[in-house]
């Protein structure tokens, strides 16, 4: 792997632009920022802090994570989901209808509290309202759909181990189980290819790759003391982007055997 970017505090949230660039949180540092292909670096969005999530959003703009969700365009923000009693929103991702589905804390990590139940919700232009759909998972990470479409993977970091449930037509999730347990270190940010494997970051542990039924299919190296994140992209959708801390914080660059599958823009209820 190559790096792209270095210099940060503990970077986290890739995810790769219309065009091609990468937008990437400091979680610790604060801020959105934005490496270019032309080698160029530039920051989105000063200062806020606890981004451990974002989103390409349909017509432009990114949904980003923190206290609240809110959608980034144009140096502005705008609230769009806030969940009473919640420390944050941690990592999400979207389904192939362009529906947000975000894992929420309900403690702080960084400062030390112990991991009690947290969440997730979706929110959509298609659903009538935001709504809890699952409970069950006390620190949600990373976040992720089969190619089909049919099951949801989430990283528990607290509990080392990837969750997956069956998605109902209506966004609904049910038969909540362990899909695969962390080989080393624990889970965290994690996203799927089109083989139907499950990219997950590991923390210390570097990277894992899940095949379809869970079993571990390989281990990734990555030049990093700890890997927060990844994500797919390139024209093949080959190119493999990472966040992690390496003395500093980095992105960086490889190449996938398989390619990832491409995400759908998030499809936002209107103002």
């Amino acid at each position: 792997m190559e790096t792209l970017a270095s210099g940060f505090n503990f970077p986290e949230a890739p995810v790769v632009l219309p065009d091609g660039s990468v937008a990437f949180s400091d979680v610790l540092g604060g801020g959105v920022h934005r490496w270019s292909p032309d080698g160029t670096l530039d920051t989105l969005l000063d200062r806020r802090r606890g981004i451990g999530g974002m989103a390409v959003a349909e017509g432009g703009g990114l949904v980003v994570g923190g206290r609240e969700l809110v959608l980034l365009e144009g140096g502005e923000t705008r609230t769009l989901l806030e969940v009473e009693g919640a420390a944050g929103f941690n990592d999400f991702s979207t389904d192939s209808r362009g529906r947000v589905y975000a894992g929420v804390l309900r403690f702080h990590p960084f400062k030390g509290e112990d991991p009690v139940p947290g969440g997730m919700w979706a929110l959509g232009s298609d659903l009538p309202e935001p709504r809890e759909v699952a409970r069950e998972i006390d620190w949600p990470n990373g976040i992720g759909f089969s190619p089909d479409g049919a099951t949801i993977y989430a990283s528990d970091y607290a509990h080392s181990h990837v969750l997956a449930w069956d998605v109902g037509d209506d966004g609904g999730l049910s038969g909540r189980r362990v899909f695969a347990a962390a080989p080393a270190g624990s889970c965290d940010g994690l996203g799927v290819d089109q083989g139907g494997g499950v990219l997950v970051a590991l923390g210390e542990g570097g990277i894992a790759r899940f095949a379809a039924d869970g079993a571990l299919d390989r281990m990734i190296e990555a030049p990093a003391d700890f890997v927060t994140s990844l994500c797919f992209g390139g024209e093949d959708m080959r190119d493999l982007y990472v966040t992690g801390v390496a003395g500093g914080g980095v992105l960086l660059r490889g190449r996938a055997e398989v390619p990832g599958l491409p995400l759908a823009s998030a499809q936002l209820p209107s103002a």
